[in-house]
């Protein structure tokens, strides 16, 4: 199979760029807007309903707000007649038959179908663990790609790692979609999926330096880059196939974990290219690096 030729470095300030502004636009939402946490962090009642009809949830929204329940989050789940109603208020033994009554009381005939709590106290020691783990999923990955290829390869991929992980954030408080537990598993998921990406990437890269005797820094990794470039977009295209149909299939339930898996795909992929071969080329990567050193004679043994 021919190998292909396009001049990905050439383009490299340019993605560079393109990189620093969209950082700096993802940082900057979540310092000033913050996330929407959802129910698992911030702690309150989930009441789940089931209506005869088609829910009207704005309806819904004004007979709570009417009946003393504050700012209720209302939302279908999976179908027009399953609903979700999200209270940040402490959960009682008696929440959902309240509710369910409210809503019967005026005319709409729902069925409670479940009725749960998670506590404040529970949701700060969920978000401070999941930040935890996601920092200490960097730290890993920095270690073994240091002790595997080498310290600069090391820097490249966190680096790449953490570009991703801060965009999908970024979008999500851009946008204020609800962060969940399910959103934070996604973006475990991209840190695993990117990396394995970047580690390819890398392989090639180190490959040829150490087998290509012609060219610069900048031609090598375009050659490894080309060279893997097909392997990239298949396996990217046949993973975002799959996490679209979860997304529009799926169920309300999945649909954040599956929005930030794929765009932690399509960001992911862009910054195993990019990002990582960027990250070397800024740092001088080259064959000294790379190539083992010849044994002295005068340290062999006799």
């Amino acid at each position: 199979m021919k190998t292909l030729s396009i001049d990905f470095m050439g383009q490299r300030k340019v993605a560079g760029i393109l990189s620093i502004v969209v950082l700096l636009v993802s940082l900057g939402s979540i310092a000033t807007k913050g996330l929407s946490f959802g129910l698992d962090f911030t702690g309150g009642a989930l009441v789940e309903v089931e209506y005869e009809r088609p829910a009207d949830l704005e309806a819904t929204r004004t007979l709570l707000v009417g009946a003393g329940f504050p700012d209720p989050v209302v939302q279908n789940f999976g179908t027009d007649t399953d609903v979700l109603i999200r209270l940040q208020q402490d959960n009682s033994a008696t929440l959902g038959d309240e509710i369910v009554r409210t809503l019967n009381d005026a005319g709409l005939n729902v069925t409670l179908l479940r009725s749960e709590f998670v506590g404040a106290q529970v949701g700060d020691e969920l978000r401070d663990q999941g930040g935890l783990g996601l920092l200490l999923a960097l730290l890993v990955v920095m270690a073994y790609v240091a002790l595997r290829f080498q310290i600069k390869f090391s820097v490249g991929a966190v680096s790449a790692l953490a570009h991703d992980v801060i965009i999908v954030i970024g979008v999500f408080s851009l946008l204020g979609w609800d962060f969940d537990l399910t959103v934070l598993a996604a973006v475990l998921a991209v840190i695993g999926y990117s990396l394995n990406d970047t580690i390819v990437v890398s392989d090639r890269i180190r490959e040829n330096f150490r087998t290509v005797r012609n060219g610069d820094s900048l031609s090598i990794i375009n050659l490894s880059i080309n060279q893997t470039l097909g392997r990239t977009l298949v396996t990217s295209l046949t993973t975002a196939l799959v996490l679209i149909c979860l997304l529009v299939l799926g169920g309300e339930l999945i649909r954040g974990f599956s929005a930030a898996l794929l765009i932690g795909v399509a960001v992911g992929t862009y910054s195993s290219i990019y990002v990582a071969a960027n990250a070397l080329i800024l740092m001088n990567i080259s064959r000294d690096d790379l190539i083992p050193k010849a044994v002295d004679d005068g340290d062999e043994m006799p």
